[in-house]
Parts: structure tokens; sequence; C-alpha cells
């Protein structure tokens, strides 16, 4: 009994850290129109563009290139330089702004699944706990719930 309490004892510290890791991922927004690559070489192939403001979740680096993964999960290379602190959020789904962080707040507007907003207090904290303030490029503002966006 003993034995398989000791097995099981790191599995299951392992699995508590593994949510703590995710939180910890580090996103960078991309900081003008980029092209994004499969492999880390100018060399290799270009796969799309990104847009300025585009969120990246940060895999790995080498040399001048990040290895970094986007909203639909696909894993690609971008250079370092075309990384920047500016941050936006992707809606991973509709996504409903409200005025204030309220479910009953009046809607300001509705973005479609992959829609950029720009975070308006990207410092943590600012924003009430389960919400978080953008702006629309187009000028909406307010809240929307972080369960709709992704790139936090």
């Amino acid at each position: 009994m003993r034995r398989s309490a000791a097995v099981v004892a790191p599995l299951v510290a392992a699995a508590l850290l593994v949510p703590a890791a995710a939180a910890l991922a580090e996103i960078r927004g991309v900081a003008a129109p980029a092209v994004l690559y499969d492999g880390p070489s100018k060399q290799a192939r270009k796969l799309f563009a990104a847009p300025r403001g585009m969120p990246l979740e940060v895999i790995s680096t080498l040399g001048q290139w990040v290895k970094v993964r986007d909203v639909a999960g696909d894993v690609v290379w971008i250079e370092r330089a075309d990384l920047g602190e500016r941050r936006s959020v992707v809606t991973s789904a509709l996504a409903t702004v409200r005025r204030e962080p309220q479910d009953a707040a009046a809607v300001v507007l509705q973005a479609d699944r992959g829609v950029l907003l720009e975070l308006a207090d990207p410092a943590a904290g600012e924003s009430p706990a389960g919400w978080v303030r953008v702006r629309h490029r187009e000028g909406g503002a307010g809240f929307v719930r972080v369960t709709e966006v992704w790139g936090l």
C-alpha cells in the first residue's frame, strides 16, 4: 500500500502543476503584419501573414526565431523581431462585449469567432475577475468574459 502511495503522490502533484504552468504561458502580440513559417528560417515554407496585434503563445526560442502557437492550435515560427508587447485577444466563439462587467449589462457589440480585440487594460487585476476590458478597432469598447476570448 505504501508503495502505491509513493507512486501516486508524485503523479497527483504533477497533475496539479499542469494548470499552473498553463496559466504562466507567455503570450506576445505581433508588432506589425508578419509572415509565419513552418520552420525557423526564411527559406522555410511561408504559411500565412499574421495581422498586427495577433496574440501568439510562446513555446520556445531558437536564436532569432520563436516557436509559437496560435488560437487555432497551429504551431508555427516567427522572427523574434516581429513580436511586440502590445496585446490583443481573439474571440474564440461568438463574444458579447458589454458596457459593464455584468451579464445583465447593455451589449456594446457582438464579435464572431476570430475577431481581434485590443486589451484596454493589459495589466492583470485592472478588470473584475472573469472579465477583461477590450476595445474593437472600429470603436466599440467594454467588457467581455475571459471564457469568450483567447490570448490572455
